[in-house]
C-alpha cells in the first residue's frame, strides 16, 4: 500500500466521522438546550447565575480596634445604667406631678422625702458599684429621662448648698453635675444604644 494511499484513506475516515457525529447531532437535540436563571429587565431576558458566598477576612487596624473598644465600653455602661436612669426618671416626674399644686414647705419636703426614701432603698447599693465612666453615662441618661441635669434636680430637691456640694465631688471624679444631653451631635453614640435597648426591652421615648 503506497503512502499516498494511506493519506487518502486516513483522510477518508476522518472526514466519515466527522459527518457522522454532525448527523447524529441533527438527527438527536435532545441535550442541546441549558436552563439557566434569567431576569426580566424592561422587557428584556438577561441571564444570570449563583456564585458562591466568599468571606473576606483582613486585619483590623489599631484605629478601628480603638474605636470598637470605646464602642463596646459605651454600649456596656448604656446596658447598665439605662434601667436605673427610666426608673430615676419615673420617679422624678411622679414628684414634679405630686408638687404642681403644693405651696406648704413642709408637705413638699414630705413628698421629696418618701420619694427619696424608695430611691435609696432600691438603687444606693447598686449605684455605688457602678465606674466613674458609667456613673457620667448614667447623668446623661438621667437628662434624657427627667429634661434637667443632675445639678438642677439636686438643687431642686436637696438645695443649693447640697447641688453644690456634689458638683464639686463629681469634678474631683473628673465628671460635672451639669452636662446636658446632646442626642443630635454629642451623645448621638448613646442615643443610638438607647434606641437599640428599647427595642429589645419594649420601652418607649
Amino acid at each position: 500500500m503506497s503512502k499516498n494511499y494511506k493519506l487518502l484513506l486516513t483522510g477518508g475516515l476522518i472526514v466519515f466521522l466527522l459527518l457522522s457525529g454532525i448527523g447524529v447531532n441533527a438527527q438527536d437535540n435532545r441535550n442541546d438546550t441549558l436552563k439557566v436563571y434569567a431576569f426580566v429587565v424592561d422587557g428584556d431576558t438577561i441571564p444570570g447565575g449563583r456564585l458562591l458566598d466568599v468571606e473576606v477576612y483582613t486585619k483590623m487596624h489599631a484605629k478601628w480596634r480603638q474605636y470598637w473598644a470605646e464602642w463596646n465600653r459605651l454600649r456596656n455602661a448604656v446596658y447598665v445604667t439605662y434601667p436605673y436612669a427610666k426608673a430615676a426618671g419615673k420617679v422624678f416626674n411622679e414628684v414634679n406631678s405630686l408638687l404642681v399644686n403644693v405651696t406648704d414647705k413642709q408637705e413638699r419636703k414630705r413628698i421629696i422625702k418618701s420619694r427619696e426614701k424608695e430611691l435609696k432603698k432600691e438603687f444606693t447599693s447598686k449605684i455605688t458599684n457602678l465606674s466613674v465612666y458609667q456613673g457620667k453615662v448614667l447623668m446623661k441618661l438621667i437628662y434624657r429621662e427627667t429634661g434637667n441635669n443632675c445639678y438642677h434636680l439636686i438643687q431642686e430637691y436637696k438645695g443649693g448648698f447640697t447641688a453644690g456640694f456634689y458638683q464639686t465631688v463629681a469634678i474631683i471624679f473628673g465628671s460635672s453635675l451639669k452636662q446636658n444631653y446632646d442626642p443630635v451631635e454629642k451623645d448621638q453614640a448613646i442615643e443610638i444604644i438607647v434606641k437599640d435597648v428599647e427595642r429589645m426591652y419594649g420601652h418607649r421615648s
